[in-house]
């Protein structure tokens, strides 16, 4: 599918960040992408990762946590927790594999090779009595056997996400691209069979990794725009960029992760870690558990990268590639020149920080930096900064500067980097000659701003002069109205505070500050009035 400038020079494109969420996708989710979609008439929409809520109880079985692991084997304790309340079982086969592995005599398994095997006690009167070793290699087949169902039942929901926040760019007959963020492949399903999923719907401008030099992994590559004379000279191109997941997470050069295919469909070794949190089917599961979430309520983002060294980056290949496809598109064009470019992207690189200033702790509204970066209070520097621009969170970039924004400088032609990932920003800076900005978060299942804050970023380019681009926010509120559909799971989500650094950022906003000392003079009023009669009693 070819991609124009219109006639009269315009091209819009639609950023929507971190829908995350899983198969039933929430109805202000897709209502705010309709309402979008309705007013602007876009020519492209971009999807910048964490579409897929990973780590969602409808994907429990196959969760994996990081790559590489053994699919539901290290369960979120606050999954856990979500799927008793919404009533979701683990499937009991695997469940009961993974707590206590049949292998003595006395159990057999029956229906090996169907979609319902189960474990069944001996009859030993029956002469099937066989060995420990063929009960074993019985039970390594049911395993596997049980794992493939389980991988198709999650790539169907996995479908299905897809089909329903798709669904009003399809019927608009609207193209659109998606790269990967840090919770998509936690659902099981990797970006390369994403990639797949992606392409079987109609519009979708992900191409097969490696068929070209402008497709080079899963969620890294070039959509070129071209003129509106039908010329085919390439006026500008969108670059979509994987920026990984957690830094301690391997991959094979390309991101396919062929291998992590193949290992996550066999689960013959589950149960070899350490890790029990999944287990739920004993006693000492049940408490690490209860220890888990009691860790995870303490600090989610720092339990989430606990066993890792923090969110990843673009790979080294993507970051030569970078540089290499504008040489390429430079060629297209017969005249070598770097085209005009746009990246798209989920984790933000540390030159973000860059967009902010460093005040003192107690200034109002003031943020506090995550990681390499804690230990340090920032606000938006308004000096480098749109107006509108919005912080609302720490930037959660890696531990690592790889490089990217100096490699986008070396390559030249690109003008702007947009990312995700920090549902609660929406700002837009000017530093070392480049763009750097956010969209918040358009989904309604996860963490984030407000409901009248959540939106979806407008971009409009002109052929003439694709750098000097328009983008605003187009926010719940501004679409279809002040407050969704659960307003209190959104307030919940908005303030809740799972560390101290969360706790100090609530209060150095003004207003949570003004409630808690409005609440904190009543209670002291109250206090102050019961004691005077209390003591006025005394006296008589």
């Amino acid at each position: 599918m070819t991609l124009r400038f219109n006639s009269d020079g315009t091209f819009r494109v639609l950023q929507m960040a971190d829908i995350q969420d899983g198969p039933n996708v929430r109805e202000d989710t897709i209502r705010l992408i309709e309402a979008a979609i309705k007013k602007t008439h876009p020519d492209l929409i971009v999807f910048t990762g964490d579409q897929i809520r990973g780590y969602d109880p409808a994907y429990i079985d196959t969760f994996l946590r990081r790559r590489g692991e053994q699919p539901g084997t290290h369960i979120r304790a606050v999954t856990e927790i979500e799927a008793k309340i919404r009533g979701i079982k683990r499937h009991p086969l695997t469940k009961a594999l993974r707590a206590q592995p049949p292998t003595d005599d006395n159990w057999m398994i029956d229906g090996i090779g169907t979609d319902s095997p189960k474990l069944v006690k001996r009859n030993k009167r029956d002469g099937r009595n066989g060995s420990a070793n063929k009960l074993e290699s019985w039970a390594q087949s049911i395993n596997r056997a049980t794992a493939a169902t389980i991988l198709d039942s999650t790539r169907q929901k996995v479908r299905d996400t897809f089909a329903a926040f798709l669904g009003p760019a399809l019927e608009a007959r609207i193209p659109f691209a998606a790269t990967y963020g840090n919770h998509d492949f936690q659902c099981g399903i990797l970006a390369d069979e994403q990639d797949d999923i992606y392409r079987e719907f109609s519009g979708c401008m992900n191409p097969v990794a490696g068929s070209s030099p402008l497709a080079l992994e899963p969620g890294t590559f070039a959509i070129p725009i071209e003129a509106s004379d039908g010329s085919g000279r390439i006026a500008m191109s969108v670059m979509m960029v994987n920026s990984g997941d957690y830094a301690d997470n391997a991959f094979d050069g390309d991101r396919s992760n062929s291998g992590d295919r193949e290992h996550a469909g066999d689960t013959g070794n589950a149960g070899k870690s350490g890790d029990t949190s999944g287990n739920t089917g004993n006693a000492a599961g049940e408490r690490e558990s209860l220890t888990s979430y009691a860790k995870y309520a303490s600090n989610s983002r720092g339990w989430d990268l606990a066993d890792s060294d923090g969110y990843g980056t673009p790979s080294p290949e993507a970051i030569e590639w970078l540089k290499q496809v504008q040489r390429e598109l430079g060629e297209r064009n017969g005249d070598g020149l770097a085209v005009p470019a746009i990246a798209f992207q989920h984790i933000p690189p540390q030159e973000f920080y860059d967009c902010l200033r460093e005040v003192p702790a107690y200034t109002p509204n003031a943020v506090e930096g995550a990681r390499t970066f804690a230990g340090h209070c920032y606000v938006l520097n308004r000096d480098v900064c749109r107006p509108g621009s919005r912080l609302g969170e720490a930037i959660g970039c890696a531990d690592e500067n790889v490089g990217e924004v100096q490699a986008l400088r070396d390559a030249g032609g690109y003008f702007a980097l947009f990312c995700g990932h920090d549902h609660k920003n929406a700002f837009v800076g000017h530093v070392h000659d480049i763009d750097l900005g956010y969209a918040p978060t358009c989904g309604f299942e996860c963490y984030g701003p407000k409901s009248r804050l959540r939106g979806i970023r407008l971009f409009e380019f002109r052929e003439n002069n694709p750098v000097s681009y328009v983008t605003r926010m187009l926010t719940w509120g501004d679409l279809v109205g002040r407050y969704s559909s659960n307003e209190l799971r959104v307030f919940f989500e908005d303030h809740c505070v799972t560390d101290l650094i969360g706790i100090r950022n609530e209060l150095r906003r003004p207003q949570v500050t003004v409630t808690l000392l409005g609440i904190g003079s009543v209670m002291c009023a109250a206090a102050g009035h019961a004691i005077a009669k209390l003591f006025k009693r005394f006296k008589r």
